[in-house]
C-alpha cells in the first residue's frame, strides 16, 4: 500500500516555509490506519517491548495502537502542564518553536524495554528530548518506529545509535 497517497502536504504551516505533513487523512483511513499500524509494530514484535511511548500529539494516536498490537502498556509525553502526577521535565526547540516535554517520573521503570513511536522526525529536537527523559528513568530504548522523516533537515542525527523504523521518507 503507498501510504504517501493519505498524507496531505500542507505548505507554509504553521509558519512560511515549513511544508507540514498531515497523518489526519491517513488515520482517517481504516486500511491505511491498520496497515501503518501493523508496519510500524512488526519489527518490534519479538523484541520483548515493555511500554510504547507515544509523543504528543498525533503519536498517541499511532502509539496506543501499536502498544496493543505488542501488548504492551503506554507512557505518554506531553508538553509542560498538561500530566496531573510528579513529572520529569526536558526542554527542546523545533521547527517553530521552543517547549517543554515532561513524563510521569514512575511511568517507565528502571531496565523497560521501551519503543518509541511518533508521527513524523523532523529537527529530532522532539525525539531527542523524549530519549533524554526516558534515560533519565533508566528506560532501555529498543527502537524508535516512525510513519515518516523529512531527510532534508537530517533529524535522524540527533537519534543515531537507536534502531529506526520508518514507513516514509520525504524530501523535504
Amino acid at each position: 500500500m503507498d501510504l504517501t497517497k493519505y498524507i496531505r502536504v500542507i505548505p507554509d504551516f504553521p509558519k512560511k516555509g515549513i511544508s507540514f505533513k498531515d497523518i489526519t487523512p491517513l488515520l482517517e483511513n481504516a486500511q491505511a490506519y491498520h496497515y501503518a499500524i501493523d508496519k510500524l509494530a512488526k519489527p518490534f514484535q519479538n523484541k520483548k517491548i515493555q511500554k510504547v511511548v507515544g509523543i504528543d500529539a498525533r503519536g498517541f494516536l499511532l502509539a496506543s495502537a501499536v502498544a496493543y498490537k505488542l501488548k504492551t502498556g503506554i507512557s505518554i509525553v506531553r508538553k509542560k502542564g498538561k500530566l496531573p502526577y510528579h513529572c520529569l521535565a526536558e526542554s527542546y526547540s523545533y521547527e517553530y518553536s521552543k517547549d517543554i516535554l515532561e513524563i510521569h517520573n514512575d511511568t517507565i521503570k528502571p531496565g523497560e524495554k521501551v519503543l518509541i513511536v511518533d508521527d513524523i522526525l523532523a529537527t529530532g529536537n522532539t525525539l531527542a528530548a523524549t530519549i533524554r527523559l526516558i534515560k533519565r528513568m533508566r528506560g532501555e530504548i529498543v527502537g524508535i518506529a516512525l510513519i515518516g522523516e523529512l531527510k532534508s533537515v537530517k533529524g535522524y542525527q540527533k537519534v543515531r545509535g537507536y534502531k529506526k523504523h520508518t514507513l516514509l521518507k520525504f524530501n523535504n
